[in-house]
Protein backbone atom coordinates (compact mmCIF):
# COMPACT_ATOMS: atom_id res chain seq x y z
CA UNK A 1 0.00 0.00 0.00
CA UNK A 2 1.22 3.10 -0.49
CA UNK A 3 3.23 4.43 2.69
CA UNK A 4 1.84 7.81 2.66
CA UNK A 5 -1.49 6.37 3.93
CA UNK A 6 0.52 5.92 7.19
CA UNK A 7 0.84 9.95 7.49
CA UNK A 8 -2.54 10.43 7.50
CA UNK A 9 -4.12 11.71 11.22
CA UNK A 10 -7.02 10.03 12.91
CA UNK A 11 -10.08 11.99 11.43
CA UNK A 12 -11.25 14.20 14.30
CA UNK A 13 -14.98 11.84 14.42
CA UNK A 14 -12.66 9.20 15.01
CA UNK A 15 -11.09 10.68 17.91
CA UNK A 16 -14.46 11.77 19.28
CA UNK A 17 -15.69 8.47 19.45
CA UNK A 18 -12.63 7.56 21.12
CA UNK A 19 -12.87 10.19 23.89
CA UNK A 20 -16.80 9.19 24.37
CA UNK A 21 -16.07 5.75 24.04
CA UNK A 22 -17.35 4.24 27.56
CA UNK A 23 -19.17 7.00 28.98
CA UNK A 24 -23.15 6.55 29.83
CA UNK A 25 -25.01 9.78 29.46
CA UNK A 26 -28.38 10.25 31.43
CA UNK A 27 -30.99 7.76 29.85
CA UNK A 28 -34.20 10.56 29.98
CA UNK A 29 -32.11 12.86 28.39
CA UNK A 30 -32.53 12.71 24.23
CA UNK A 31 -28.48 12.90 22.38
CA UNK A 32 -28.34 16.33 20.86
CA UNK A 33 -25.30 15.88 18.51
CA UNK A 34 -23.43 19.67 17.63
CA UNK A 35 -20.52 17.98 15.98
CA UNK A 36 -20.77 17.20 12.06
CA UNK A 37 -21.91 20.13 9.68
CA UNK A 38 -24.61 18.45 7.89
CA UNK A 39 -27.35 20.54 7.29
CA UNK A 40 -30.67 19.65 8.78
CA UNK A 41 -33.16 21.79 7.11
CA UNK A 42 -35.31 20.81 4.95
CA UNK A 43 -33.83 20.31 1.41
CA UNK A 44 -34.61 22.58 -1.70
CA UNK A 45 -37.64 20.65 -2.83
CA UNK A 46 -38.14 22.09 -6.18
CA UNK A 47 -34.37 20.17 -6.77
CA UNK A 48 -35.60 16.58 -5.59
CA UNK A 49 -38.47 16.57 -8.14
CA UNK A 50 -36.12 17.65 -10.97
CA UNK A 51 -34.46 14.71 -9.73
CA UNK A 52 -37.28 12.70 -9.97
CA UNK A 53 -38.36 13.89 -12.86
CA UNK A 54 -35.28 12.97 -14.45
CA UNK A 55 -34.07 9.70 -13.09
CA UNK A 56 -34.34 8.24 -16.34
CA UNK A 57 -31.31 9.36 -17.23
CA UNK A 58 -29.35 7.18 -14.85
CA UNK A 59 -29.25 4.93 -17.58
CA UNK A 60 -26.67 7.31 -19.30
CA UNK A 61 -23.32 7.92 -18.90
CA UNK A 62 -22.38 11.30 -18.13
CA UNK A 63 -19.22 13.53 -19.32
CA UNK A 64 -16.67 14.99 -17.05
CA UNK A 65 -17.46 18.40 -18.04
CA UNK A 66 -21.03 18.44 -17.12
CA UNK A 67 -24.07 19.29 -19.44
CA UNK A 68 -23.15 22.80 -21.09
CA UNK A 69 -26.57 24.03 -19.31
CA UNK A 70 -25.28 23.23 -15.73
CA UNK A 71 -22.22 25.13 -16.52
CA UNK A 72 -24.32 27.77 -17.21
CA UNK A 73 -26.02 28.38 -14.72
CA UNK A 74 -23.05 28.09 -12.49
CA UNK A 75 -21.47 30.72 -14.59
CA UNK A 76 -24.63 32.97 -14.26
CA UNK A 77 -25.45 32.41 -10.42
CA UNK A 78 -21.24 33.05 -9.66
CA UNK A 79 -21.22 36.26 -11.94
CA UNK A 80 -24.71 37.30 -10.18
CA UNK A 81 -23.37 36.80 -7.08
CA UNK A 82 -20.01 38.05 -6.88
CA UNK A 83 -20.37 41.19 -9.32
CA UNK A 84 -18.32 39.47 -12.50
CA UNK A 85 -18.19 40.28 -15.72
CA UNK A 86 -18.50 36.94 -16.44
CA UNK A 87 -17.41 33.42 -16.08
CA UNK A 88 -16.56 31.65 -19.29
CA UNK A 89 -18.89 27.94 -19.15
CA UNK A 90 -16.78 26.69 -21.27
CA UNK A 91 -13.34 27.08 -19.92
CA UNK A 92 -13.65 28.41 -16.21
CA UNK A 93 -16.02 26.19 -15.09
CA UNK A 94 -16.06 22.35 -13.75
CA UNK A 95 -18.85 20.51 -12.11
CA UNK A 96 -17.71 18.61 -9.38
CA UNK A 97 -19.47 15.60 -6.99
CA UNK A 98 -19.16 18.12 -3.75
CA UNK A 99 -15.84 20.41 -2.54
CA UNK A 100 -14.57 17.52 -0.51
CA UNK A 101 -13.50 15.25 -3.39
CA UNK A 102 -12.85 18.19 -5.77
CA UNK A 103 -10.36 19.46 -3.24
CA UNK A 104 -8.89 16.22 -2.64
CA UNK A 105 -8.42 15.26 -6.01
CA UNK A 106 -7.44 18.72 -6.97
CA UNK A 107 -4.06 18.68 -4.91
CA UNK A 108 -3.38 15.36 -6.27
CA UNK A 109 -3.23 16.64 -10.17
CA UNK A 110 -1.63 19.74 -9.03
CA UNK A 111 1.02 18.99 -7.06
CA UNK A 112 4.37 19.44 -8.49
CA UNK A 113 6.48 16.25 -6.21
CA UNK A 114 9.86 17.37 -8.08
CA UNK A 115 10.32 20.48 -6.18
CA UNK A 116 9.47 22.16 -2.49
CA UNK A 117 5.61 20.86 -2.50
CA UNK A 118 4.35 22.87 0.66
CA UNK A 119 0.13 23.52 0.99
CA UNK A 120 -0.36 26.34 3.62
CA UNK A 121 -3.62 26.09 5.32
CA UNK A 122 -5.51 27.81 7.88
CA UNK A 123 -5.05 26.25 11.40
CA UNK A 124 -7.17 25.09 12.59
CA UNK A 125 -8.72 23.46 9.50
CA UNK A 126 -10.95 21.24 7.19
CA UNK A 127 -9.07 18.04 7.30
CA UNK A 128 -8.94 17.32 4.01
CA UNK A 129 -6.58 19.86 3.01
CA UNK A 130 -4.56 18.16 5.42
CA UNK A 131 -5.11 14.55 4.16
CA UNK A 132 -4.52 15.91 -0.01
CA UNK A 133 -1.28 17.11 0.73
CA UNK A 134 0.26 14.16 2.66
CA UNK A 135 -0.85 12.18 -0.14
CA UNK A 136 0.30 13.82 -2.94
CA UNK A 137 3.73 13.89 -1.20
CA UNK A 138 3.08 17.36 0.16
CA UNK A 139 4.03 19.31 3.16
CA UNK A 140 1.38 20.99 5.21
CA UNK A 141 2.25 24.69 6.05
CA UNK A 142 -0.04 25.20 9.08
CA UNK A 143 -0.74 28.89 9.33
CA UNK A 144 -2.60 29.77 13.47
CA UNK A 145 -6.37 31.58 13.23
CA UNK A 146 -5.73 33.09 16.59
CA UNK A 147 -8.15 35.50 17.88
CA UNK A 148 -5.82 38.61 17.99
CA UNK A 149 -5.78 38.15 14.34
CA UNK A 150 -9.65 38.04 14.03
CA UNK A 151 -9.41 34.05 13.95
CA UNK A 152 -7.70 34.61 10.19
CA UNK A 153 -4.04 33.49 9.50
CA UNK A 154 -1.57 36.15 9.90
CA UNK A 155 -0.30 35.98 6.19
CA UNK A 156 2.48 38.79 7.08
CA UNK A 157 4.13 36.66 9.89
CA UNK A 158 5.08 33.72 6.69
CA UNK A 159 8.76 34.53 5.36
CA UNK A 160 9.27 35.19 1.72
CA UNK A 161 11.74 32.30 1.94
CA UNK A 162 8.51 29.75 2.80
CA UNK A 163 6.02 31.47 0.52
CA UNK A 164 8.90 30.85 -2.29
CA UNK A 165 7.90 26.61 -1.43
CA UNK A 166 4.77 27.01 -1.42
CA UNK A 167 2.34 25.70 -4.41
CA UNK A 168 -0.69 25.78 -2.97
CA UNK A 169 -2.28 27.64 -0.44
CA UNK A 170 -5.93 26.41 0.58
CA UNK A 171 -8.23 29.12 2.11
CA UNK A 172 -11.86 29.14 3.57
CA UNK A 173 -13.84 31.84 3.47
CA UNK A 174 -16.49 31.51 5.78
CA UNK A 175 -14.07 29.67 7.86
CA UNK A 176 -14.36 26.39 9.61
CA UNK A 177 -14.74 25.83 12.49
CA UNK A 178 -14.12 29.80 13.66
CA UNK A 179 -16.50 31.55 11.01
CA UNK A 180 -14.29 34.13 9.79
CA UNK A 181 -14.52 36.07 6.90
CA UNK A 182 -11.81 37.10 4.81
CA UNK A 183 -11.91 41.18 4.13
CA UNK A 184 -12.13 41.58 0.08
CA UNK A 185 -8.81 43.16 0.55
CA UNK A 186 -7.29 40.26 1.93
CA UNK A 187 -8.11 38.18 -0.88
CA UNK A 188 -5.92 41.21 -3.23
CA UNK A 189 -3.10 41.01 -1.15
CA UNK A 190 -2.82 37.36 -1.66
CA UNK A 191 -3.28 37.57 -5.73
CA UNK A 192 0.04 39.98 -4.92
CA UNK A 193 1.73 37.65 -3.35
CA UNK A 194 0.70 34.00 -5.52
CA UNK A 195 1.94 36.77 -8.35
CA UNK A 196 5.24 37.33 -6.33
CA UNK A 197 6.13 33.86 -5.35
CA UNK A 198 3.80 31.49 -8.39
CA UNK A 199 1.82 29.69 -6.23
CA UNK A 200 -1.75 28.86 -6.39
CA UNK A 201 -4.85 29.84 -4.83
CA UNK A 202 -7.67 27.85 -3.83
CA UNK A 203 -10.76 29.26 -2.00
CA UNK A 204 -13.02 27.09 -0.29
CA UNK A 205 -16.23 28.83 -0.23
CA UNK A 206 -19.08 26.08 0.92
CA UNK A 207 -20.47 28.36 3.38
CA UNK A 208 -20.31 31.51 1.35
CA UNK A 209 -24.23 31.80 1.11
CA UNK A 210 -24.71 31.59 4.91
CA UNK A 211 -24.12 34.82 6.23
CA UNK A 212 -25.50 36.48 9.38
CA UNK A 213 -25.70 40.09 7.67
CA UNK A 214 -28.46 40.03 4.58
CA UNK A 215 -26.82 43.78 3.53
CA UNK A 216 -23.16 42.21 3.70
CA UNK A 217 -22.73 38.91 1.63
CA UNK A 218 -18.84 37.67 1.92
CA UNK A 219 -16.95 38.60 -1.05
CA UNK A 220 -14.62 36.06 -2.87
CA UNK A 221 -11.67 35.03 -4.16
CA UNK A 222 -13.29 35.73 -8.26
CA UNK A 223 -14.76 39.08 -6.77
CA UNK A 224 -11.38 40.43 -5.88
CA UNK A 225 -9.67 39.11 -8.86
CA UNK A 226 -12.20 40.85 -10.89
CA UNK A 227 -11.53 44.07 -8.85
CA UNK A 228 -7.92 44.22 -9.63
CA UNK A 229 -9.19 44.02 -13.73
CA UNK A 230 -8.36 40.33 -13.68
CA UNK A 231 -10.76 38.57 -15.35
CA UNK A 232 -9.24 35.57 -16.49
CA UNK A 233 -8.58 34.78 -12.89
CA UNK A 234 -4.98 33.47 -13.33
CA UNK A 235 -3.82 31.64 -10.33
CA UNK A 236 -6.85 31.35 -8.52
CA UNK A 237 -9.27 28.69 -7.99
CA UNK A 238 -12.79 28.49 -6.15
CA UNK A 239 -15.21 25.75 -4.51
CA UNK A 240 -18.59 25.74 -4.04
CA UNK A 241 -21.41 23.34 -2.84
CA UNK A 242 -25.03 22.98 -2.83
CA UNK A 243 -24.66 21.13 0.23
CA UNK A 244 -25.03 24.35 2.83
CA UNK A 245 -26.71 26.19 0.48
CA UNK A 246 -29.37 24.50 -0.48
CA UNK A 247 -29.12 21.89 1.74
CA UNK A 248 -28.01 19.32 -0.14
CA UNK A 249 -25.20 17.23 0.96
CA UNK A 250 -26.21 14.31 -0.33
CA UNK A 251 -26.49 15.12 -3.79
CA UNK A 252 -22.74 15.50 -3.77
CA UNK A 253 -22.59 18.79 -6.14
CA UNK A 254 -20.72 21.75 -6.31
CA UNK A 255 -18.54 23.32 -8.82
CA UNK A 256 -14.93 24.62 -9.66
CA UNK A 257 -14.43 27.70 -10.58
CA UNK A 258 -11.78 29.85 -12.12
CA UNK A 259 -8.46 30.22 -14.92
CA UNK A 260 -8.65 27.85 -17.17
CA UNK A 261 -5.26 27.00 -17.52
CA UNK A 262 -5.80 24.95 -14.12
CA UNK A 263 -9.20 24.02 -15.11
CA UNK A 264 -7.98 22.08 -18.54
CA UNK A 265 -5.56 19.71 -16.53
CA UNK A 266 -7.78 19.41 -13.84
CA UNK A 267 -10.66 18.34 -15.87
CA UNK A 268 -7.95 16.01 -18.14
CA UNK A 269 -7.30 14.19 -14.52
CA UNK A 270 -11.00 13.96 -13.66
CA UNK A 271 -11.71 11.97 -16.88
CA UNK A 272 -9.19 8.88 -15.63
CA UNK A 273 -10.13 9.96 -12.28
CA UNK A 274 -14.07 8.89 -13.48
CA UNK A 275 -15.66 11.17 -11.22
CA UNK A 276 -18.12 12.35 -13.41
CA UNK A 277 -21.71 13.93 -12.15
CA UNK A 278 -24.79 11.74 -12.73
CA UNK A 279 -27.08 13.23 -15.26
CA UNK A 280 -30.18 13.59 -13.17
CA UNK A 281 -28.18 15.32 -10.24
CA UNK A 282 -27.04 17.58 -13.05
CA UNK A 283 -30.48 18.68 -13.97
CA UNK A 284 -31.23 19.10 -9.94
CA UNK A 285 -28.60 21.43 -9.89
CA UNK A 286 -29.55 23.59 -11.96
CA UNK A 287 -32.78 23.83 -10.85
CA UNK A 288 -30.98 25.01 -7.21
CA UNK A 289 -28.39 26.87 -8.83
CA UNK A 290 -31.06 28.79 -11.00
CA UNK A 291 -33.25 30.16 -7.49
CA UNK A 292 -32.55 32.45 -4.49
CA UNK A 293 -35.68 32.21 -2.68
CA UNK A 294 -34.72 29.12 -0.80
CA UNK A 295 -31.06 29.90 -0.01
CA UNK A 296 -32.64 33.38 1.69
CA UNK A 297 -35.24 31.56 3.79
CA UNK A 298 -32.25 28.89 4.94
CA UNK A 299 -30.11 31.97 5.74
CA UNK A 300 -32.88 33.41 7.73
CA UNK A 301 -33.96 30.06 9.35
CA UNK A 302 -29.87 30.37 10.59
CA UNK A 303 -30.34 33.95 12.02
CA UNK A 304 -33.25 32.41 13.62
CA UNK A 305 -31.29 30.18 15.70
CA UNK A 306 -27.80 32.15 16.26
CA UNK A 307 -29.53 35.27 17.48
CA UNK A 308 -31.16 32.43 20.13
CA UNK A 309 -28.11 30.60 21.26
CA UNK A 310 -26.24 33.55 21.42
CA UNK A 311 -28.75 34.88 23.73
CA UNK A 312 -27.80 31.56 25.72
CA UNK A 313 -24.51 31.35 25.89
CA UNK A 314 -23.13 34.81 25.95
CA UNK A 315 -23.19 35.08 29.45
CA UNK A 316 -21.33 32.32 30.34
CA UNK A 317 -18.73 31.21 26.95
CA UNK A 318 -16.65 33.80 25.03
CA UNK A 319 -16.98 33.25 21.34
CA UNK A 320 -16.09 35.29 18.20
CA UNK A 321 -19.35 37.31 17.33
CA UNK A 322 -20.68 35.06 13.92
CA UNK A 323 -20.27 36.72 10.73
CA UNK A 324 -21.41 33.08 8.28
CA UNK A 325 -21.24 30.12 8.43
CA UNK A 326 -23.17 27.82 11.14
CA UNK A 327 -20.61 27.25 13.91
CA UNK A 328 -20.07 28.51 16.95
CA UNK A 329 -15.85 28.85 18.31
CA UNK A 330 -16.38 29.31 21.52
CA UNK A 331 -13.93 29.08 24.38
CA UNK A 332 -14.48 26.53 27.31
CA UNK A 333 -14.29 27.27 31.28
CA UNK A 334 -10.77 25.63 32.37
CA UNK A 335 -9.11 25.88 29.02
CA UNK A 336 -9.66 21.72 28.62
CA UNK A 337 -11.72 20.98 25.55
CA UNK A 338 -11.43 17.25 25.71
CA UNK A 339 -12.12 17.11 29.01
CA UNK A 340 -15.11 19.85 28.66
CA UNK A 341 -16.51 17.85 25.89
CA UNK A 342 -16.25 14.10 27.70
CA UNK A 343 -18.10 15.77 31.06
CA UNK A 344 -20.60 17.52 28.63
CA UNK A 345 -21.96 14.46 26.95
CA UNK A 346 -22.16 12.45 30.43
CA UNK A 347 -23.81 14.94 32.15
CA UNK A 348 -26.24 16.35 29.37
CA UNK A 349 -25.98 13.88 26.67
CA UNK A 350 -24.91 16.80 24.33
CA UNK A 351 -22.03 15.71 21.67
CA UNK A 352 -19.82 18.82 20.38
CA UNK A 353 -16.24 18.69 18.75
CA UNK A 354 -13.17 19.47 20.73
CA UNK A 355 -11.32 22.30 18.90
CA UNK A 356 -7.54 20.61 19.33
CA UNK A 357 -9.05 17.67 16.86
CA UNK A 358 -9.19 20.37 14.14
CA UNK A 359 -5.88 21.65 14.65
CA UNK A 360 -2.08 21.12 14.66
CA UNK A 361 1.28 22.90 16.64
CA UNK A 362 1.63 25.54 14.34
CA UNK A 363 4.33 28.28 14.39
CA UNK A 364 4.12 28.48 17.99
CA UNK A 365 3.99 25.25 18.89
CA UNK A 366 0.85 25.32 19.99
CA UNK A 367 -2.50 23.83 18.93
CA UNK A 368 -4.66 27.16 18.37
CA UNK A 369 -7.79 25.14 18.70
CA UNK A 370 -7.13 23.53 21.67
CA UNK A 371 -9.20 25.18 24.49
CA UNK A 372 -12.08 25.79 22.32
CA UNK A 373 -15.24 23.85 21.06
CA UNK A 374 -16.99 23.50 17.50
CA UNK A 375 -20.74 23.92 18.21
CA UNK A 376 -22.36 22.84 14.41
CA UNK A 377 -26.17 24.84 14.59
CA UNK A 378 -27.51 22.41 11.98
CA UNK A 379 -30.20 20.86 13.33
CA UNK A 380 -33.70 22.49 13.65
CA UNK A 381 -34.80 25.51 16.04
CA UNK A 382 -36.03 22.89 18.75
CA UNK A 383 -33.19 20.54 19.60
CA UNK A 384 -30.99 23.24 19.04
CA UNK A 385 -32.06 25.61 21.71
CA UNK A 386 -32.49 22.58 23.85
CA UNK A 387 -28.64 21.83 23.54
CA UNK A 388 -28.03 25.63 24.39
CA UNK A 389 -29.59 25.88 27.12
CA UNK A 390 -28.14 21.84 28.36
CA UNK A 391 -24.86 23.78 27.94
CA UNK A 392 -25.29 26.27 29.65
CA UNK A 393 -26.40 24.63 32.33
CA UNK A 394 -23.46 22.37 32.33
CA UNK A 395 -21.36 25.70 32.49
CA UNK A 396 -23.50 27.23 35.54
CA UNK A 397 -23.13 24.17 37.84
CA UNK A 398 -19.45 24.69 37.85
CA UNK A 399 -19.30 28.35 38.71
Amino acid sequence: MNPDLDALKPYPFEKLAALKAGVTPPEGLAHVPLTIGEPQHAPFPAALATLVEHQAEFARYPATAGLPELRQAIGGWATRRFGLEGVDPERQVLPVNGTREAIFAFVQAALDRTRPARVAMPNPFYQIYEGATLLAGGTPLYLDCRAEHGFRPDFDAVPAETWQEVQILFLCSPGNPTGAVTPLAEFQKLIELADEHDFIIASDECYSELYLDEAAPPPGLLQACAALGRHDYRRCLVFHSLSKRSNLPGLRSGFVAGDAELIAPFKRYRTYHGCAMALPVQRASITAWSDEAHVRANRDAYREKFAAVTEILAPVMAFPVPEASFYLWPAVPGGDDEAFTRALFAEEHVSVLPGSYMGRPGALGVNPGAGRIRLALVAEVAPTLEAARRLRRFIERRL
